[in-house]
């Protein structure tokens, strides 16, 4: 008698394409993945809307006003009610309702499903309102999920999460076929030049005016030095405060007469054209200002791709760039940041060894990859949670 294979049915909370956010994007590659795995269903999405409207796809089941806190109780009650298995929490405090996203905690207290946790932020110092939010999820979860190895201790110590209670998989990278960086410099007009690049929402945060000044060293060296700044205003920031960022960027090159050595793209990139503009690039490098950043898209997608990356000591580049994976430069400093850069356009075979070690963990970071230690663990907590309720799987 032929075995029939069942499908499990796997829903995700959080924002969604085309929203214009880091965890829509982490969402989207994670269940483009899910979904190639035979067991599994395409995965669905409920998504937390702010004061916008998006054009979603058929892939959202539900939609939630993020403060329209009503909405978060009828979404646990049409889940009970629902075909979906497990439901798979995108946790960041700024996407949900209520003082530090408190609304989440009442979807998570009525669910009957089993559900787990990904925390995209930890924070060393939490206030007590979320520290007991992130408390409470863990609590009522199966799992919960960090990015970091440095923040399980966290996890553990500040929130008091059990141990048990807490896995660690890396972010993961999209696999996007591309030419070799040769020949994208060749076709791009790039040919001769050294790019150093940094790619992501632009926001004070991000340390950009250092690693322009530090240019400004790099070009006498090394003139065939070009900075390349990928990526829009962060959306918060822009409709707070507008482009004062940027135009302090573009201000701070013409001061320092770097117009032929550091260039703006400003546009949100395709995935596509993110790995491109990584391929592309002879230094991926990641200036920001906060050292308890506990994850970094975009030092993981340049970590996937081989790059030689210089950074600051947050703890996500602490961990990463260890064993000589890359070069980390001190805080608010451009003249570390050029002493770096100069480093490694001086030498090709450190640049070359470099590379070759990032290039062995970025592989084990393709999406296609992490996706099936997601597909372990979904199995894992639906086989546990109905065995509680006394039925087979």
């Amino acid at each position: 008698m032929k075995k029939v294979l069942i499908k499990r049915n796997i829903a995700f909370l959080g924002t969604s394409l085309p929203r214009e956010c880091g965890l829509a994007t982490f969402s989207q590659d994670l269940m483009n993945e899910i979904e190639q795995i035979q067991d599994f269903n395409a995965p669905r999405m409920i998504a937390v809307n702010n004061n916008k409207s998006y054009a979603y796809g058929n892939q959202v089941m539900a939609q939630i006003g993020q403060h329209n806190r009503a909405d978060y109780s009828k979404i646990a009650i049409d889940l009970n009610q629902s075909n979906i298995d497990i439901l798979v929490i995108q946790h960041e405090f700024g996407i949900y309702g209520g003082e530090s996203g408190e609304y989440v905690l009442d979807l998570a207290a009525k669910l009957k499903i089993p559900f787990i946790v990904i925390f995209h932020t930890v924070l060393s110092e939490p206030s007590e309102k979320q520290r007991l939010i992130m408390k409470q999820l863990a609590e009522l979860s199966y799992k919960v999920i960090t990015m970091a190895h440095n923040k399980i201790q966290d996890l553990h110590e500040v929130y008091g999460i059990a141990l048990e209670k807490i896995e660690m998989f890396h972010h993961g990278v999209p696999v996007v076929a591309t030419e070799s960086r040769n020949e994208l410099k060749e076709r791009l007009g790039y040919t001769n030049r050294q790019i150093i690049s940094t790619f992501g929402f632009l926001s004070p945060g991000k340390g950009i005016e250092y690693a322009i000044e530090a240019m400004s060293g790099v070009v006498k060296r090394h003139p065939e030095a070009l900075y390349m700044i990928l990526g829009k205003t962060h959306p918060v920031v822009k409709q707070e405060v507008g482009e004062v960022y940027r135009k302090k960027l573009t201000d701070l090159v013409e001061k320092l007469g770097l117009q032929h050595h550091v260039t703006f793209v400003d546009k949100h990139l395709t995935q596509e054209e993110v790995v491109q503009s990584l391929v592309l690039s002879d230094i991926y490098m990641t200036p920001y200002l906060g050292k308890d950043q506990a994850v970094s898209g975009t030092l993981a997608f340049g970590i996937g791709y081989g790059r030689v990356i210089i950074s600051t000591p947050y703890r996500y580049a602490v961990e990463m760039l260890a064993d000589g994976r890359g070069l980390l430069a001190d805080f608010h400093n451009s003249a570390s940041l050029e002493n770096h850069i100069v480093t490694i356009l001086d030498d090709p075979d450190l640049k070359a060894e470099m590379e070759s070690k990032t290039l062995a963990l970025g592989s084990t970071m393709m999406w296609n990859e992490v996706a099936k230690s997601y597909a372990v663990l979904f199995r894992e907590t639906m086989a546990r949670h109905y065995v509680l309720k006394g039925s087979a799987v």
